[in-house]
């Protein structure tokens, strides 16, 4: 029975392994969309800032 958990050990590591890997390499594009539209609206708003100082 000892032999057996010797042997369990590394067959649950790699499981593990594989796990975290396909985590780690998943595709993370979901949230671009959002943040570019925000940098957009950003970017509008300082325009606007801009447009309205130029007295100083």
């Amino acid at each position: 029975m000892a032999a057996l958990a010797w042997l369990l050990i590394p067959l649950f590591a790699a499981f593990g392994a594989a796990i975290w890997g396909t985590w780690a390499t998943r595709s993370r594009t979901a949230g671009d969309v959002s943040e570019l539209a925000g940098y957009a609206r950003f970017r509008e708003a300082m325009e606007k800032t801009r447009s309205g100082s130029d007295a100083a």
